[in-house]
């Protein structure tokens, strides 16, 4: 298999974030829009700090679907 399929970015590839336990760039993606909907859901939050936290946490979704398609376009180039 070309372990260049399997890069995402600079970051090493999943097989390498697996083994060492670390979170690939879409998980680091998901988790960073989590810790985001825990701030929109404090009570304090002001709206437009809300307004801010919701526009981040839709371009941090939106990346990790970025990349969910990039390696499903690519699996599917492998299997093909």
């Amino acid at each position: 298999m070309n372990e260049d399929i399997l890069n995402f970015e600079d970051h090493g590839t999943t097989a390498d974030a697996v083994e060492k336990n670390e979170s690939t760039p879409f998980e680091s993606k998901i988790e960073e829009a989590q810790k985001l909907l825990e701030k929109l859901i404090e009570p304090d939050i002001t709206l437009s700090r809300s307004v801010e936290v919701y526009k981040k946490g839709l371009k941090e979704l939106d990346e990790a679907q970025k990349l969910l398609d990039e390696a499903k376009l690519e699996f599917q180039e492998i299997t093909a």
